[in-house]
């Protein structure tokens, strides 16, 4: 698969430099397609292609918009099955997953942009005046390749339900699923440049993006070290800045939880799409007594999960994204044995049987203190630490002593408790006794963690710009 052209203007173009970079199934270590990596001049022409749009798409009616979002959901639903199969190849998520959770939670984003639209007051009477919220103009998005289609549709769904039009740039690492997701969006008849795709690197495409005088608002999400030269490039040009960055999020069992079940889960939630969430709860906190009953349930549910080929319906953990991501992850799993940490499970090195494939063995230390780099740092893996604690507000205290501050989990058989707990970890979202996804409330983080929301009306307002008329309270 050859896709060396950027959308751009509604129409497939080419770059205006020939730079070629290879798509790597990580799976195999062998090339499945090629992508151009894109220069300024390509981002000039995207985004002047987006601001002659922007005149358009921001006097399009509700009924317009709506039309563009239903025949993107038609689209995408039609091509489900080939997206899915898209990201497994790019990035390694098994088959299964790549179906069920990250091709189906990015069209969710497209259903819940539909649902915010179609009630939302853009004009309301207040005072002695009007307000009104208003699209904020040419919206530059950069995403990350840990999940590649729900990120492009998490703000592109919001950005063209608003009115906005886009230059998007997704990760150069897997790209191929946003190529046919673009796709989608010529056939869904979206207007000219209201949609522009232009695939290459962060120092170049992603960096011209954030400082581009006619991009009005950058929305990112990807490590908090890029997202901090993200605000900085967009700063000269006093940009709106929205961020999903990092995290280190905690998940903490109080004492009269079913112990066993609530370390079972929270393996499972660690190890999901291979550990590469943002959200992913990768520290766990248990009372210290708790020991030795929380090490023997984690290696039981280490034992459970299949690593194989991801296209292989019964696989439920693929290989890491890329070789980078591979070494990263053995480093700091090598750190957690020289810092002293407990191994209960895994450990370094491919696992048995895999001579090829940027396979990882799921692993779990035990008795991790606060201050070991597998504690404080960003994996990206699966790799869970298990820290011990003495006392409630020991366990909040330990949640909150990290730069991050995306998400956190508890686990308590008294709902009153657990809520008590929530309301103190410092976490743009709490997750209590596992509850699931909601695509209506919002995503986003605390401190270094990022900054704005996505997901449901505050991921929609992200995208308008707030107007007072006065003089015309009638």
């Amino acid at each position: 698969m050859d896709t060396l052209r950027f959308y751009i203007d509604g129409a497939w173009v080419d770059p205006a430099a020939a730079s070629t970079l290879a798509v790597v199934d990580p799976a195999t270590e062998e090339t499945v397609g090629q992508i151009s990596l894109g220069s300024r001049q390509d981002v000039d022409r995207a985004a002047a292609a987006a601001r002659r749009a922007f005149a358009i798409t921001s006097q399009a009616s509700v009924e317009e918009r709506l039309g563009w979002l239903s025949r993107i959901i038609a689209g995408f639903r039609a091509r489900l099955p080939e997206l899915a199969r898209m990201m497994t190849l790019e990035m390694g998520a098994p088959i299964t997953f790549a179906t069920e959770r990250q091709a189906t939670v990015a069209l969710f984003h497209f259903e819940e942009a539909t649902r915010v639209l179609a009630a939302y007051r853009f004009e309301e009477p207040m005072g002695a005046g009007i307000v009104r919220r208003e699209p904020i103009g040419v919206c530059g998005l950069i995403t990350p390749w840990n999940w590649p289609l729900n990120q492009v549709a998490s703000k592109v769904a919001p950005a063209l339900a608003t009115g906005c039009t886009v230059v998007l740039k997704p990760s150069e690492v897997a790209p191929l699923s946003a190529m046919l997701f673009a796709e989608i969006l010529h056939e869904a008849g979206v207007p000219a440049g209201a949609f522009n795709l232009v695939n290459g690197d962060g120092p170049t495409v992603g960096e011209a993006i954030a400082a581009h005088p006619e991009i009005d608002m950058v929305s990112f999400t990807g490590s908090t070290a890029a997202g901090v030269r993200v605000a900085k490039l967009a700063a000269d040009t006093v940009k709106r800045v929205a961020q999903e960055l990092g995290g280190k999020s905690a998940n903490i069992i109080l004492p009269d939880a079913d112990l066993r079940a609530a370390v079972i889960a929270g393996v499972y939630a660690c190890n999901t799409n291979g550990g590469q969430n943002c959200q992913s709860p990768t520290r766990m906190l248990i009372p210290r007594a708790a020991r030795d009953v929380a090490f023997a349930a984690a290696r039981d549910a280490i034992a459970t999960i299949r690593l194989g080929d991801p296209l292989d319906p019964a696989t439920t953990m693929g290989p890491l994204v890329s070789r980078a991501q591979f070494d990263k992850v053995q480093d700091l799993i090598r750190s957690g044995l020289d810092e002293g940490a407990t191994l209960v499970a895994g450990g370094p090195g491919r696992p048995a049987g895999f001579n090829r494939g940027h396979y990882v063995r799921p692993t779990v230390f035990g008795d991790v203190t606060p201050q070991m780099r597998i504690a404080r740092e960003e994996i990206f893996g699966p790799v869970l630490s298990i820290i011990g604690y003495d006392s409630e507000d020991e366990a909040i205290a330990i949640a909150n002593d990290t730069p991050f501050g995306l998400a956190g989990f508890v686990q308590s058989k008294d709902l009153a408790r657990a809520r008590k707990v929530a309301e103190r970890i410092r976490a743009g979202r709490v997750y209590i006794n596992g509850a699931g996804f909601d695509r209506s409330l919002p995503f986003g983080g605390y401190k270094q963690s990022g900054n704005g929301r996505e997901f449901g009306v505050f991921g929609f307002e992200e995208y308008l710009e707030v107007k007072a008329i006065l003089g015309d309270a009638a």
